[in-house]
């Protein structure tokens, strides 16, 4: 009698340990990306998923980062020094994620770095042919041995929307970014989504949904991920 007292009490204790983990039904635990451009709604998006699935968030370092403010400033100087600093901070989180019990949320993916600003940094000639190649093998490497997100959620937005959404959170380092370098992000940002490969892929269209200010699009986003995910409900 005692020893089935005993596995009553621990089953709801061990059910409620998976849902302060954010892990789902058999013990499944997941590990979700939100990707897109500058302004995109990335971390707003990370952070109410975060609460409202009980996944721990891992967001981009950008107060912190000591190489923003100069980027903007001179992104032919400082572009090597701040992609590397964003690989070799992405790498740790996602390396984290990865062996860690929890199930996570993660601000921007590693594969954005190389994909979509490294990139585009090289093509418009503010990051030297070797730096570009140098940083592209060490992002390989990296990436060999990293799981891959079970979704990758990618919010798409227009310039304008963009634009606007920048200058609403009024960060300073941000108010010199001009349109025609979001318009190349965004090229870049739709050349991966079409080629991308690495699991399942999510794309929200957010120029006319307000997953902050209006429940009922938050309501919508939410269901939609869930049913990817495979969840039986969400509340």
């Amino acid at each position: 009698m005692k020893k089935t007292t005993r596995a009553h009490r621990a089953r709801p204790q061990r059910t409620a340990a998976r849902r302060r983990a954010g892990v789902g039904p058999g013990g499944k635990k997941y590990f979700i990306a939100v990707a897109g451009n500058i302004g995109s709604g990335k971390s707003s998006l990370t952070g109410i998923l975060s609460t409202r699935f009980g996944w721990k968030p891992y967001f981009e370092s950008v107060e912190d980062n000591p190489y923003l403010t100069d980027f903007y400033a001179d992104m032919k100087r400082w572009s090597f020094n701040l992609q590397v600093y964003f690989l070799s901070n992405r790498f740790r989180s996602h390396k984290a994620i990865t062996e860690g019990p929890e199930s996570v949320i993660l601000d921007r993916a590693i594969y954005e770095d190389a994909e979509i600003f490294a990139r585009n940094l090289f093509d418009i000639g503010n990051m030297e042919k070797r730096d570009y190649e140098n940083y592209v093998a060490l992002y390989e490497v990296m990436t060999a041995y990293l799981r891959p997100p079970d979704l990758l959620i990618y919010l798409r937005a227009n310039v304008d929307t963009l634009v606007r959404q920048i200058a609403l959170r009024g960060r300073d380092f941000e108010q010199t970014i001009r349109r025609e370098y979001l318009e190349q992000l965004n090229r870049h940002y739709e050349s991966w989504i079409d080629r991308y490969k690495r699991g399942p892929l999510l794309v929200i269209e957010s120029d006319a949904v307000d997953f902050v200010n209006r429940k009922e699009d938050l309501e919508k986003v939410v269901g939609t991920i869930g049913r990817t995910l495979g969840m039986k409900s969400v509340k």
